[in-house]
């Protein structure tokens, strides 16, 4: 196919609910929030908001207890994985289905797609044209000659359309935003930026790499001046994603106060972790834990193993002596366990 190299960035608009609207047609135009058990009186957060919700200030990984807060009309409904992942996988199969493209999934709803073509525009609205036919679902396309440009001119697009972000147009449409416009850059890289009288995508592309450097490290520093830049990789890759570790966590809806309560609670998601490692055929090198106390104080911590293992009593016991080396008694609002994998035999 003859024309020039172009990254196509596909994003499904608000997919999680959208997808719920197409099993209850009734909720169509309303508030529709879909987050943990769809109980918003419950400890859970935002996995999806639809549009009319967004506009109550309703966001991700917000809790649903703000959510019902801003928006008490929203219909609060449960995730449901299954139907998410089938909705996901006929995504995928419709974009492989391109004819001379790569695709690269970042997640259920969003993949890149590198193709070559004369007219990258008409590329992506032929791309929302057969998602739309084989999901009844839209999508927005953004278009790059990075998978960077490509990932932040989606939003441009935004919702149903597409948008171009080039070398040739970055710094017009980008350099007066602030970082945190860049994906990539937190709230947490913002502000160590801020300290060197960085605040805008302009000032982070011609910005001293030294003081980068000395702020952010040899490596991370030249990162986020050529992020500035709209600069990276140019070409999608299609190569399997391998998990380098599986996890799991409970927040629960009751707080853990009993350290035997703990000790289950953690046996428990040993033997979840255990199950997605073995499916897998990669035994467990390091063990995580992650414990969220009451009200909301955030810590990890990580042990190798003497010998990887695919045993949950061996998981449990690591995770639960990781938790007592802590020696803090408050009680408990979450745990999670991880289980690092050995690497494949190719690396």
């Amino acid at each position: 196919m003859s024309g020039t190299e172009w990254v196509l960035h596909v994003d499904m608009d608000q997919f999680l609910a959208a997808v719920e609207v197409l099993r209850r047609p009734e909720l169509a135009g309303l508030p529709v929030v879909v987050g943990g058990r769809g109980d918003p009186t419950e400890r859970g957060v935002v996995s999806t908001a639809s549009y009319e919700a967004r506009a109550f200030g309703v966001r991700s990984g917000m809790p649903l207890r703000t959510a019902l807060k801003r928006c008490p009309e929203a219909v609060f409904l449960p995730v449901d994985r299954p139907v998410y992942e089938a909705a996901s996988q006929t995504v995928m199969e419709t974009l492989r289905a391109t004819p001379g493209a790569v695709v690269e999934v970042l997640g259920w709803d969003e993949a890149f797609v590198g193709l070559r073509t004369v007219d990258p525009e008409a590329a992506a609205a032929d791309v929302q044209r057969r998602v739309l036919a084989a999901t009844a679902l839209h999508c927005s396309v953004g278009i790059g000659d990075t998978l960077l440009r490509a990932k932040i001119a989606t939003d441009f697009g935004k919702p149903r359309g597409t948008f171009r972000l080039t070398r040739e147009n970055w710094a017009e449409v980008m350099g007066a935003r602030p970082t945190t416009a860049l994906w990539g850059v937190g709230k947490r890289i913002a502000t160590r930026l801020e300290r060197l009288g960085i605040t805008t995508v302009a000032e982070l592309a011609v910005a001293d790499e030294a003081a980068l450097v000395d702020e952010l490290g040899p490596t991370m520093g030249p990162h986020y001046r050529r992020v500035g830049r709209g600069e990276g990789r140019a070409r999608v890759d299609d190569t399997p994603w391998v998990p380098r570790a599986h996890g799991r966590e409970t927040t629960f809806q009751r707080d853990l106060a009993d350290p035997e309560e703990v000790r289950a609670a953690l046996r428990e998601l040993a033997e979840q972790v255990v199950a997605d490692i073995s499916s897998e055929g990669r035994p467990c090198a390091r063990v995580g834990l992650k414990v969220r106390f009451a009200p909301f104080f955030t810590t990890t911590r990580v042990r190798k193993l003497a010998e990887p293992t695919y045993d949950a009593g061996t998981v449990a016991a690591t995770a639960l002596s990781l938790y007592e080396a802590l020696g803090d008694d408050r009680p408990v609002r979450l745990l999670g366990v991880r289980a690092e994998m050995v690497p494949p035999e190719t690396g």
